[in-house]
C-alpha cells in the first residue's frame, strides 16, 4: 500500500518531513539553476538609460535541454519572457518547467509570473506556484502549491513566507511559511503546521 507518511509524522511529533518532499525541493533548485542559465541573454549591451523597458521579448517560447543519453532532461515552456537591461533582470509569464532525472519520477513546476534577477542565483515565482512530482510504482503523487517562492540556487534555499500545502496520496499539509536548505536537508514549517488525512484533521 501507498502511504506518504506527513500525517502519521505529524502524529508522532516528529521534526523531519518525508524524504520524497527534500528530493522534489533539491530538484527544483537543480531546475532553477538551470532556468537561470536559459534566460540570460547571449550579449550583455550597457544601459545608462533608467527607464524599465525590455531590450528583447520572446512569445510562446520552448527550451529543452538534453541529458548525456539524448533524452530531455529540462524543459520550460513560458508564454512570454521579457529582458530589462537596467537592472539586468528577466521576467517570464505563465511558466512551465518539466524536469527529469534519473531514478526519480519527473516533475513539473507550474507559475503564473517568474523573475530572475540579473547573472545572480535568485529566482522568483509568483501566483499559483505548484510543484507536482509525478507518481510512481512505490510512490503517490506529490503537490506543493503556494503563492510565492523565492529560489536561491547559490545557497541551495527555497523558501516562501506564504501559506503551503503539501499533499501526498490521501494526506495534506498545511503551513505558514516554509524554508528548504538543501545543503543541510533541512525543511521547516514555519507556523501554524496542520495535516489532515482519511480520518479528519490532525494539528501540531
Amino acid at each position: 500500500m501507498i502511504r506518504s507518511g506527513i500525517v502519521d509524522r505529524l502524529r508522532a511529533g516528529a521534526v523531519a518531513l518525508p524524504l520524497p518532499l527534500i528530493v522534489l525541493l533539491a530538484l527544483l533548485l537543480t531546475a532553477a539553476y538551470w532556468l537561470n542559465q536559459q534566460v540570460q541573454p547571449l550579449t550583455q549591451k550597457p544601459d545608462s538609460s533608467k527607464r524599465h523597458d525590455p531590450d528583447f521579448i520572446v512569445d510562446k517560447s520552448v527550451t529543452t535541454t538534453l541529458d548525456e543519453g539524448g533524452g530531455p532532461h529540462f524543459v520550460l515552456t513560458a508564454e512570454k519572457i521579457l529582458h530589462y537591461p537596467d537592472d539586468d533582470s528577466t521576467s517570464l509569464q505563465v511558466i512551465e518547467l518539466l524536469s527529469f532525472e534519473p531514478g526519480q519520477p519527473p516533475m513539473r513546476t507550474y507559475a503564473n509570473h517568474g523573475t530572475v534577477l540579473g547573472r545572480g542565483d535568485d529566482i522568483f515565482l509568483h501566483d499559483d506556484v505548484r510543484i507536482v512530482r509525478a507518481a510512481s510504482a512505490i510512490q503517490s503523487e506529490m503537490t506543493l502549491t503556494t503563492q510565492y517562492l523565492h529560489v536561491n540556487s547559490g545557497t541551495s534555499v527555497v523558501e516562501t513566507d506564504r501559506a503551503v500545502t503539501i499533499v501526498e496520496g490521501r494526506d495534506i499539509l498545511h503551513a505558514i511559511g516554509m524554508k528548504f536548505d538543501n545543503k543541510a536537508h533541512v525543511i521547516k514549517l514555519l507556523a501554524q503546521v496542520k495535516g489532515e488525512s482519511k480520518n479528519g484533521p490532525i494539528r501540531k
